[in-house]
């Protein structure tokens, strides 16, 4: 068999909204937020594939015959299915976060197992060896903070945040990095010094509708807002809603996001995919191990101006491609209409999902997929998609031979 229904995770992460999940899988809300929706191998949660006899984790069908179900190629230089596909219903803001780099990420890996960390510690930085590249492909209009301002923008807003004032010549004189390590490393009663005058302005204009989603005052006074210890203790993190770039993503619009390029979700709807890893380093706006050293270590401190990745459209005009410079992925989105086929030979392992409609997957097997439902297919797999449905897929990046 090269064709298998796949049943992903439902993970229940605190900043998740409680229906987008549930309804896209046709499962009942429950009191608890569900955040993503994790398809792939990754041991921390494997998806279950259904086999002619029984279901089994994916990582363990990958491992009884690894070459020809992942792709020879992919095998050799990634011994693992080397991509973790997610959908994300986000509701209130990431952690300010970075991914480390492949060689950064096997030393962190290494160090803390020689700590004796244990790997679902809450102080764990690593939980694998691997780097954290990754792609969002917009399922809603999407905000996100991504990258520190070009340099002319983070003077521009450095000089017109009055509270901001005692931070201007530290810019000028030591840039981004000085500027960065200043405020994540502030004694506490500082920060609610420059912070407290600056929220107090901004919550009333927040409460009235007056501050637009592009403006960082709105994302910083819903930060306090949604922050229970906001009362004693502001969280530093709101100092990167003003230096960071916000973006706004429109449905069906991709970002790309490497290793070292400080970033967080603010609100909606995404695909994504990345590197088969768990690793974030945290600098803020969450209640998670922030760990201000490691993430230090690791941020690129340039100025970022943002690209969105409209994608390139396949010859047959059916499938949207993402392209990105990572090796360990590549998503697409298939659109197909009554009386269209899409047909592909899978150049290494995949997973589908159906987003909106219905459409039948016919390979070696036959398989009738609705809205939210799931197939992996193995390398090789030849195979044709009819229906009415909007398809995400996911593979593994393009090798160079």
């Amino acid at each position: 068999m090269n064709l298998f229904r796949l049943e992903g995770k439902v993970q229940h992460y605190a900043w998740g909204g409680y229906t987008y999940i549930p309804e896209l899988l046709g499962i009942k809300p429950t009191d608890q937020p569900s955040a993503e929706y994790w398809m792939g191998a990754h041991p921390s949660a494997p998806s279950l594939i259904t086999t002619a006899s029984s279901q089994e984790p994916l990582n363990q069908l990958i491992q009884q015959d690894p070459a020809n179900i992942t792709g020879p190629a992919v095998w050799e230089k990634f011994k693992e299915l080397p991509f973790l596909f997610k959908i994300l219903d986000v509701k209130d803001m990431l952690s300010i976060q970075v991914h480390p780099t492949k060689s950064e990420a096997e030393k962190g890996f290494a160090r803390e197992n020689a700590e004796g960390i244990p790997l679902n510690a809450p102080n764990r930085n690593y939980k694998d060896d691997n780097h954290k590249p990754e792609i969002m492909v917009a399922l809603s209009e999407f905000y996100l903070l991504h990258g520190f301002l070009p340099h002319a923008q983070l003077q521009e807003v450095l000089n017109a945040v009055p509270e901001f004032t005692s931070l201007v010549s530290i810019y000028e004189n030591e840039g981004y990095f000085g500027l960065y390590k200043n405020v994540m490393e502030m004694p506490q009663s500082l920060v609610n010094i420059i912070l407290r005058p600056l929220t107090d302005r901004l919550i009333p204009l927040y409460k009235a509708n007056q501050l637009a989603k592009t403006d960082p005052g709105f994302w910083a006074a819903r930060a306090v807002l949604n922050d229970p210890n906001s009362k004693d203790k502001l969280d530093r993190g709101i100092f990167s809603i003003y230096f960071f770039n916000i973006m706004q993503v429109q449905a069906g619009d991709a970002v790309f996001q490497d290793a070292g390029v400080p970033h967080a979700y603010l609100e909606g709807q995404n695909v994504e995919l990345m590197a088969n890893s768990d690793n974030v380093l945290r600098g803020g706006l969450t209640p998670k191990h922030v760990d201000v050293p490691e993430l230090l270590k690791h941020t690129r401190f340039e100025g970022i101006h943002p690209h969105i990745i409209k994608g390139d459209l396949s010859a047959d005009g059916l499938e949207r491609i993402y392209p990105s410079p990572a090796p360990d992925f590549e998503v697409s989105k298939i659109n197909i209409s009554e009386g269209q086929t899409y047909q592909h030979t899978a150049r290494a392992a995949e997973i589908l999902i159906v987003i909106n409609g219905s459409a039948t997957i016919k390979g070696e097997d036959t398989i009738a997929l609705q809205k939210g439902q799931c197939v992996f297919t193995a390398y090789n797999a030849t195979y044709q998609v009819t229906g009415n449905a909007e398809i995400f897929k996911a593979t593994a990046g393009r090798l160079k031979a």
